[in-house]
């Protein structure tokens, strides 16, 4: 039997290597960002911008939806433009026009060969970098200072109450007046306008390449794909390949090892449910709740892409605008598959050591209802802050602090950090049995609880940028927030959870799902970590991250070629067992994940990941395909699977009604399926078209996203909702037959059957 040591040697090694090297580029990148000018001022000495309202104008978007609202370097929302992109455009179009006025000054007729030498000196002037290091200032010329007063303007009325820009706040799915306070406007305009700077300015040293390495396409101003995005595309493509080809010939070279004696009856029939194992119910009753609610907010949210302040004639916006309901879809969609991951590791915990800890039920039931008052106390407050207007610091602390998956306010954040290492503490003691004692499953267990460290560790992540950070370090760590710890750790410990109930019901081998986890963590985490940089090509950090994120971003990819192959394995090998039909539509969710990590995850992320894909299509519809097959197809599916698990053993196996989770196992995934490439894959395709040929502005701009080929594409998404919707309604239905139910009675501390350890 070949040992697993020499496995989680190479896995503590990768995992300090990794991380050394994120932290190291995080460095870099702190140390290359785009500099916030002391001042922005014109040859004449007028200061245009400052610092201050430089970093007031992040706080004041962050506070005003921020990216539920738009994005700024294509992170965030995609109704409203690209705040960046659509500054560069119109300052582009508006000095231009300046420029032109003055050349045809005396009614002289622009030839060909003027207006293309307006074109390049609008081109040379925006892309000179006049930034001083000794003093800070940015110099720009009279006629630019004009410019850019004139974008700043339209700026200052859109996020105010101008009257005439009603119809385009329509389109943008805004309100009127989403910043109240006109110095908090002229704030936003200086932050919107050092985006654009940014994203058009040339480093230092280097000649046509700007802090955010030419991204958004615009041809105004020369802003073209790189040659490094180019050629790491290149290569992450050739390294995709050949870790697939590596992969499949070593799966196929560990395929002889005999498979595992699947037992004549089903061992867990025996294993009833401690106190604090059912404790755990009331959490999957407001898993499903939750997934209910984001649901609804989903289907608000896309359709204002329609009808921007309205919802089929209902003025809705006025007290659930889209920046709320937005914010309400992504937020809860993390809290019910996280509150889903949690409570199945508070239910086997117990199940894998064979006793109870003394208080345990005590612990799960204060985890319970702290996690309700983070979860109702983060969304009331923010949705007060987001309509009374409460300001930057409100909305920092205790409302909605603007950034995607991680929104609620600091306070509530630290509320969350609290109880997540709480759960590690609940869940550490429950395994220490199991932990302390020898047994094939050992290595399994470890993993579940090395993992769950690391969940209640790394969120303390979401505690590392302040209301003064840097844009660009707001985003380093943001990302490893969303990317490390939801799509890191709680997948290594959803999988070695899945590992170990497969392992307890016989269908795989102890010994094997030990090395098969620690070796597919130590590929995950290889590509993974350091493919978090992926997220990061075009926020102001160096070119090295375009090169390491790309590389390391295509070698996710390849332990997922192989996920949808094991899934349909262990499928087809439990179809011939009796018993292994109450797990039916367990197994079904878990063939589900792979299905969609390969296809979400998989297929539709790398569509997205190559520079050379990700530099046209960021902040388009194709993020969002990826997202909704990636988070429901994958986490949300697992999370089903997991909680269906779970109250399997936590009900008497006669009073599930089973007849309602066949059509809501096929409506969800159908309707997710139809959802995707009916019509947001279309959609970002189309869209991805536009930023090709015109630029990403006319991509997001109202032209395109109001156009009729948009529209429809959004409303083909209601099949797909519909169909989606009943799935939801149906996994309710069979909750609330299982509420009506007497649930099976707990039996005393440590009576759990012994045979259940394996």
């Amino acid at each position: 039997m070949k040992t697993t040591s020499r496995l989680w040697r190479w896995l503590g090694l990768i995992f300090v290597l990794s991380f050394g090297a994120l932290g190291y580029l995080g460095w870099q990148i702190y140390l290359s960002a785009p500099p916030i000018p002391k001042q922005v001022v014109t040859a004449d000495g007028d200061v245009l911008f400052t610092a201050e309202q430089i970093q007031l104008g992040q706080q004041a978007w962050l506070s005003a939806g921020g990216q539920q609202l738009g994005t700024v370097w294509g992170h965030g929302a995609y109704v409203a433009p690209d705040w960046s992109a659509d500054w560069l455009h119109r300052e582009a179009v508006t000095l231009g026009r300046m420029r032109a006025a003055e050349q045809s000054q005396g009614g002289r007729v622009l030839t060909d060969t003027d207006t293309a030498a307006v074109e390049q000196g609008v081109r040379t002037e925006m892309r000179r970098n006049s930034y001083d290091d000794s003093t800070g200032v940015v110099k720009v010329s009279a006629t630019r200072a004009q410019a850019i007063r004139e974008v700043a303007a339209h700026y200052d009325s859109l996020f105010g109450s101008d009257p005439k820009l009603d119809q385009l706040r329509d389109q943008y799915a805004m309100t009127a007046g989403v910043l109240p306070d006109a110095e908090r406007r002229q704030a936003l305009t200086a932050f919107f306008f050092w985006s654009a700077w940014a994203a058009t300015t040339d480093r230092p040293g280097e000649t046509g390449l700007s802090y955010t390495s030419n991204w958004p396409h615009e041809p105004l101003v020369g802003n073209t794909m790189s040659t490094s995005a180019a050629m790491w595309s290149m290569a992450s493509i050739v390294l995709l390949l050949a870790g697939i080809a590596a992969m499949l010939w070593l799966h196929k070279g560990d395929g002889h090892e005999d498979e595992a004696a699947v037992p004549a009856a089903d061992p867990l029939l025996g294993a009833k449910a401690t106190p604090s194992m059912k404790a755990t119910r009331k959490y999957f009753f407001v898993v499903i709740g939750l997934m209910l609610l984001q649901i609804a907010m989903g289907a608000i949210t896309a359709h204002y892409a329609v009808e921007g302040q309205a919802f089929f004639g209902i003025p809705l916006a006025q007290i659930l605008p889209y920046t709320i309901s937005r914010t309400v879809h992504t937020q809860i969609g993390v809290f019910w598959i996280a509150t889903a991951w949690l409570a199945t590791g508070l239910y086997v915990a117990p199940l894998l050591s064979g006793r109870e800890p003394k208080l345990q039920k005590l612990g799960v039931d204060a985890l319970f209802w702290a996690l309700i008052i983070v979860v109702l106390g983060s969304t009331i407050t923010g949705w007060l802050g987001t309509l009374q207007h409460r300001g930057v610091d409100f909305s920092f602390w205790f409302g909605n602090q603007g950034l995607e998956f991680t929104s609620m306010g600091r306070f509530w954040q630290i509320l969350l950090f609290v109880g997540l290492l709480f759960w590690v503490f609940l869940l550490g003691r429950a395994l220490w049995p199991a932990l302390k004692k020898p047994s094939e499953t050992r290595g399994l267990i470890a993993m579940v609880f090395l993992s769950a460290t690391c969940i209640g560790g790394f969120y303390a992540t979401s505690l590392a940028w302040g209301q003064h950070t840097h844009y660009s370090m707001i985003e380093y760590w943001r990302w490893w927030l969303v990317h490390l710890w939801v799509e890191g750790f709680f997948e290594v410990f959803a999988t070695a959870v899945v590992a170990l109930i497969f392992t307890n019901l016989g269908l795989i081998r102890a010994a094997s799902a030990n090395r098969a986890i620690v070796a597919e963590t130590i590929v995950f985490l290889f590509g993974g970590i350091l493919g978090t940089l992926h997220h990061l090509y075009w926020t102001g950090t160096p070119t090295s991250v375009i090169a390491v994120g790309s590389v390391f971003s295509a070698l996710e990819v390849v332990p997922l070629t192989l996920i949808g192959l094991e899934a349909l394995q262990t499928w087809r090998r439990s179809k011939g067992v009796a018993w292994l039909g109450a797990y039916k539509w367990v197994i079904l969710s878990f063939v589900a994940v792979g299905f969609w990590n390969t296809v979400g995850a998989g297929l539709l992320g790398f569509a997205i990941n190559p520079p050379a894909s990700l530099y046209y299509v960021q902040g388009l519809n194709m993020t969002a395909a990826h997202g909704h097959a990636a988070l429901f197809g994958v986490y949300g599916m697992l999370g089903i699977g997991l909680m269906l698990f779970c109250l399997r053993g936590l009900y008497d196996r006669a009073l599930h009604a089973d007849r309602f989770l066949k059509p809501a196992f096929w409506s969800l995934n159908i309707g997710l399926a139809m959802m995707v490439f009916l019509s947001l894959l279309p959609a970002g395709i189309y869209q991805a078209y536009q930023s090709i040929t015109h630029g990403l502005w006319y991509a997001r701009s109202p032209a395109v996203i109001h156009s009729s080929v948009m529209e429809t594409l959004v409303w083909l998404r209601v099949p797909g909702d519909i169909v989606f919707a009943a799935g939801s309604l149906f996994l309710g239905a069979y909750a609330l037959y299982l509420l009506r139910r007497p649930a099976s009675r707990a039996v005393p501390t440590g009576a759990i059957p012994a045979g259940v350890q394996r």
